[in-house]
This record gives C-alpha cells, structure tokens and sequence, in this order.
C-alpha cells in the first residue's frame, strides 16, 4: 500500500512466518483501523484463551464458542501460534515509529496485508517404501502505522 505521507507512518514486514495464512488474514481483517495497545491487548486475549477470534471467511465445521464476539460472528478459534507471530510484529513496528519520531501511544494500524509464502515440503521417514511428504506453510505478513490524527 502506498502511503501519502511517510513522515507520519511505520512499516513492518514478516516473510515466511510458519503461520496459517487463513488465520492470519483473518486477523489482519480484525486489526485494522484499530489502535495499536488495542490491538495488542486483544490478541494477547486470543492467546490467553479469554476471548476467541471471530472467524468470518474461512468458517467451514468452526464451532461456535461462548461468549460474544464484538462482531456478532459467534464461530471462532484460538489461533495462538499466528497471535504470538502478530504481536512481534507489533513490537517491531512500534520500535520503527518511534525511531521516525511518532507518538506510539497513538498509533491506528493503517494496512495489514497477509499473503501466501514459500511452500516447503519434507518427506516423513515412517511410511510403506517411500514415506509420506508434509507440506508446511508459510506466510507474509506486512502491517503499516500510521499517526492518528
């Protein structure tokens, strides 16, 4: 995403995290436009296992879960493998606004973009003659900053 005003705005970016790229979509949909402490709260939530992460698109055989979700979506999961991968990612673009000058406590995650990465894929040594192959996944992940205004 290209941005106006770079003065005012952070950029990080992961590359083949081994996270699942539908949680990661997922929760780059529910971060953004939302302040940063907020955010990063919430996800440390998810990874408590005190509140669950709605998901929307990639919803097939989710169970509902208790509670309420602030999205009114009530089939959800705990992904704390892509939360843990989230909030150092989080770290890493607060560290890069406050090395260009920018308020931290007032930040709005502006963009969060998570696309597929490099697939890998090894072969199981246990299996009838050749053995079974794995594929493991991997994701981009890119999130911007901005300061509110």
């Amino acid at each position: 995403m290209e941005v106006k005003d770079e003065k005012t705005a952070a950029k990080a970016v992961a590359k083949n995290q081994h996270i699942s790229t539908k949680y990661a979509t997922e929760i780059c949909r529910e971060i953004k436009g939302k302040k940063l402490d907020r955010v990063e709260k919430r996800l440390q939530r998810i990874i408590d296992k005190k509140e669950f992460l709605p998901l929307r698109t990639y919803n097939r055989k989710v169970a509902h879960r208790k509670g309420e979700s602030k999205s009114g979506v009530k089939s959800g999961r705990f992904p704390q493998k892509a939360c843990k991968s989230f909030l150092k990612l989080l770290e890493s673009v607060k560290a890069n606004a406050d090395f260009k000058g920018l308020d931290s406590e007032n930040l709005i995650v502006a963009h969060c973009f998570a696309s597929r990465g490099f697939g890998r894929r090894s072969v199981q040594p246990k299996g009838h003659i050749a053995g079974k192959r794995r594929r493991s996944k991997s994701t981009h992940v890119e999130v911007i900053v901005k300061e509110a205004k």
